[in-house]
């Protein structure tokens, strides 16, 4: 029997030129899109961090972390919005072990 959903984690990095109304529309707007498929269990806004390494020329960037509970079908569709979105510098989607 095929799983209705999996639990999962993802990691984005959004531009600090966007100001921090940018940010917070952008962290609400990703809020909003993981709520209409799937259940958020934790938002944590990690904030102003140095990266490793240069992401366009540029040393920091701002953290957001959220796990979530979605259908397999929908971190592609996270993943290929967050691709699109001006602002997000980097993203990761991975699944938690049960």
């Amino acid at each position: 029997m095929a799983k209705t959903s999996e639990n999962y984690e993802l990691m984005y990095i959004i531009d600090l030129d966007l100001g921090e109304e940018g940010i917070a529309a952008a962290i609400e707007r990703f809020k909003n899109l993981i709520e209409e498929y799937g259940t958020i269990n934790e938002l944590e806004e990690m904030g102003k961090r140095k990266l490793a390494y240069l992401i366009n020329d540029k040393p920091e960037g701002y953290y957001v972390l959220v796990k979530f509970t979605a259908p397999p079908s929908f971190p592609a569709e996270l993943d290929r919005v967050l691709g699109i979105t001006d602002g997000i510098m980097r993203s990761l989607i991975t699944v938690i072990g049960e």
